[in-house]
């Protein structure tokens, strides 16, 4: 049984807690009364709540960039073991992301036991694992510049799908059962590949992968609509995401990125969709003003966060063929505390969830089955006008968590600390 050594003081967290538990208790009482008018019990909701979670990324921890520059910050983490302790405060604090999602070969070790043990005394576990063929390492025999699974250079292909088996053998190790794939794989000119052809040879190579999935994992197929390519994308949408996972087979599932569509696509509607024929597969939450930039969950559209989890709670009421999302943050923290920034995204999307658990589901469905547009849609806004904040916060609370995490955080010095510790990361561009 691996020892759990927590990087924050618990006497700290204690001592600010002790500081807000009667303002807690006053607001949690008075949102439990407003509740109960609507013949909803707030402990009832409480359980639901701090049952759910959500994975952070390994990268994550970590300052992002654009393609222009990268800003560090001091104290940020150079490599998989301090992320693995900035990840631990976030959990900590927030208690509702237990797990991590790595990536290869930015976060290879020697000894992949001995990393799971380590993370597992600083109480994570590990989610999805996450292939990189979008990016050529020092040695690699050839280059993805060409593409990756859909490249037109047979080696290629084949260096990629060895590189995804890699990562399903790492991440039998760690304790995942999900490989998240994601490929750059597109054009930038027109005429440059032929687009049905490049297509074929990304299912060809994928079914290999697929073929060394174990019998309880999960292939999840993340679709983007452009970026690194301009012109055209394999994976672009959640039609060609759909389209792919069908043909591969019952273990491929369908990824949605919340900024991986066109600006104003009903990305709602993609998950209902999506979970109609049983391929939603796994969710990765962030913002987008104009394309995938990567911002803050909910900094830039709280509301259609909501909108999502509503769809995601209706699924999770009528399952087809089993419902198990795998949720996750991704995001490119360009200029705030990476981990401030991901405790308060993992705020806002327990937040979202909480108030889908709110909107009266009978209300609702009674007036979409008798057309009464407003009644239905007033349905929805009752639920999204609550302030669950008093649930999130004593969720925390009874499990060892921070009421207020972003100031407990602060008071904790953990970055400053850090600072003093680890080695400064040099300026660059990219987003690890």
């Amino acid at each position: 049984m691996t020892a759990t050594t927590l990087p924050i003081s618990a006497d700290l967290i204690a001592e600010a807690n002790a500081r807000d538990a009667a303002a807690l208790d006053e607001d949690y009482a008075a949102l439990g009364r407003k509740l109960e008018r609507s013949g909803i019990a707030i402990d009832a909701m409480l359980d639901r709540v701090a049952a759910f979670s959500v994975a952070v990324p390994s990268w994550g921890a970590g300052r992002g960039g654009t393609r222009f520059a990268k800003f560090p910050i001091a104290g940020e983490p150079t490599n998989i073991h301090e992320k693995l302790e900035d990840c631990a405060v976030i959990n900590q604090l927030g208690r509702n992301t237990p797990r991590v999602s790595p990536h290869f070969p930015w976060d290879k070790v020697s000894d992949y036991t001995a990393l799971r043990e380590e993370a597992a005394s600083l109480g994570l576990g590990f989610d999805a694992i996450n292939s990189n063929t979008f990016q050529d390492q020092p040695g690699q025999a050839h280059s993805y510049s060409t593409g990756s699974l859909a490249s037109t250079v047979e080696a290629t292909r084949r260096q990629a799908v060895e590189h995804n088996i890699e990562c399903i053998e790492i991440g039998r190790q760690l304790g995942s059962t999900d490989l998240t794939v994601w490929v750059g794989d597109g054009t930038n000119f027109p005429g440059q590949q032929d687009l049905a052809r490049s297509l074929d040879r990304y299912l060809d190579a994928a079914a290999d992968v697929y073929a060394a999935l174990p019998s309880d994992w999960r292939m999840l197929l993340e679709h983007k609509m452009f970026e690194p390519a301009f012109y055209s994308t394999i994976i672009s949408d959640w039609g060609s995401s759909i389209l792919a996972a069908q043909e591969l087979g019952p273990k491929a599932k369908c990824l949605v990125d919340l900024g991986h569509h066109a600006p104003n696509v009903n990305i709602e509607q993609i998950v209902a969709r999506l979970h109609r024929f049983g391929k939603l597969g796994g969710f990765h939450f962030n913002d987008s003003k104009y394309g995938d930039d990567d911002l803050d969950s909910g900094s830039i559209n709280p509301h259609q966060l909501f909108l999502v989890f509503n769809e995601l709670v209706e699924a999770e009421l009528h399952p087809r063929d089993g419902f198990a999302p795998s949720y996750m943050i991704d995001q490119s923290h360009n200029v705030t505390d990476p981990i401030e920034s991901m405790l308060s995204s993992a705020e806002t999307i327990a937040a979202c969830f909480a108030k889908a658990l709110l909107v009266d589901r009978e209300a609702l469905h009674a007036a979409q089955d008798g057309n009464d547009t407003m009644m239905a849609f007033q349905a929805l806004r009752r639920a999204y006008n609550v302030d669950v904040a008093p649930i999130l916060a004593r969720a925390r609370a009874q499990a060892g968590g921070a009421i207020d995490p972003l100031a407990t955080y602060r008071a904790s010095q953990w970055r400053p600390r850090k600072a003093q510790e680890r080695t400064a990361v040099g300026l660059g561009a990219g987003i690890v």
